[in-house]
């Protein structure tokens, strides 16, 4: 059994591999007290007046308490990174490591900037880590470039990826959750009412990248998400090719005895 999990800890890619292992130590460092919460979460007034730089990064590893909810959220990491970092970005190392660098800016924007809305500040405030929110965001990336991958939910009925990240919303509302900050802020996590505050992120920022990396260049023929010369100078390029058709976007996949 330990060689299996080894095997397959040993089989992720390197971002997936690096984020899993960072979110599970930090995890369980602080539900063993050895490292505290409050020197991670996300506190912009400490950033800006006593330069805690780091707090833009250490939220995004801790997932709360050890409990039923973080083996969920580590199951929807290690899968779906995994997959988004082994099919749509196989051999493009720096380009899924710039989606997640864009995808934590966003996020971490979404925060700052709404914290200084009036009559929202107070809410956004509430949002301390978006370690969650970046979780579905991977999600919802995954569902838009795989819409037609068969699907189910607990047994109960099938769909296709596209309808995942509504799936799991229904489920959100279902338990109960706000449907209104749920439809805002996405599916992070679907046993706390506090974590709510912080859904909406990830569908946003998921349908950001989506939007400036896969339909924008199909319109404009511009991409402005192109990854910068100095992020891909950090990672050795892999040996693999792959190619995708630049006007079929959902399309139903093409069998495997065709030519190249």
């Amino acid at each position: 059994m330990a060689q299996a999990v080894e095997d397959w800890y040993k089989q992720m890619p390197i971002i997936t591999r690096s984020y899993l292992t960072a979110a599970i130590v930090t995890t369980v460092g602080c539900s063993l007290e050895i490292i505290s919460p409050y020197n991670l979460y996300l506190n912009p007034s400490r950033i800006v007046k006593q330069y805690e730089f780091w707090r833009l990064v250490t939220n995004f590893f801790y997932f709360r308490k050890m409990d039923l909810d973080f083996l969920f959220h580590m199951f929807f990491l290690a899968r779906y990174c995994k997959l988004l970092e082994e099919n749509s970005f196989r051999g493009r190392t720096a380009d899924f490591f710039y989606m997640l660098l864009f995808g934590a800016s966003v996020l971490t924007g979404i925060v700052l900037v709404g914290g200084m809305i009036p009559y929202v500040s107070e809410s956004f405030a509430r949002i301390f880590f978006l370690s969650n929110s970046l979780t579905f965001m991977m999600v919802y990336v995954w569902s838009k470039r795989n819409p037609f991958i068969p699907m189910s939910f607990l047994g109960l009925f099938t769909f296709t990826a596209a309808y995942l990240p509504w799936v799991l919303l229904g489920f959100s509302i279902l338990v109960g959750s706000s449907p209104w900050i749920d439809l805002l802020v996405g599916i992070s996590t679907y046993y706390s009412s506090t974590f709510s505050t912080v859904q909406f992120h990830g569908m946003a920022a998921g349908h950001a990248y989506y939007f400036l990396e896969d339909v924008y260049p199909r319109m404009t023929g511009r991409r402005p998400l192109r990854t910068p010369s100095v992020i891909k100078s950090l990672f050795s390029d892999e040996n693999v090719v792959v190619t995708r058709a630049a006007n079929v976007r959902f399309a139903v996949p093409v069998p495997e005895n065709h030519e190249d």
